[in-house]
């Protein structure tokens, strides 16, 4: 969890984190050769708006979200997975309390037939 990938990013201040936010938007945009207005009018947002997010001024997560649809960056969403772990303890709970081996129990529709 302490990777040098995770202390680079913890390590920056908003402002930072938010200009890199927007070189990110810039250079896929430049890299699939769409022009400002062409991706904002995609995204149903102004071209001033987009040129905000990419400056790293303040935009809406909504905005954000439009923009990376409209370029096809909607992986970088894997990072807000959650995925669901269990604890060791709870873990070794489970294991204890399973099954080792079945049992030949009788239930009342099981008795022998009286011939």
């Amino acid at each position: 969890m302490y990777d040098i990938s995770y202390n680079k990013w913890i390590s920056m201040s908003d402002d930072v984190l938010s200009k890199q936010v927007g070189l990110f938007i810039k250079h896929h945009r430049l890299e699939q050769n769409k022009t400002q207005k062409s991706v904002a009018e995609a995204a149903s947002i102004s071209r001033s708006t987009l040129s905000l997010l990419e400056k790293g001024e303040t935009v809406t997560l909504p905005t954000l979200i439009q923009v990376l649809r409209v370029l096809d960056k909607l992986e970088v969403m894997d990072a807000f997975d959650i995925k669901q772990s269990i604890s060791p303890l709870a873990l070794a709970k489970a294991e204890k309390s399973k099954r080792k081996r079945a049992s030949n129990t009788k239930t009342n529709n099981d008795e022998e037939p009286n011939w």
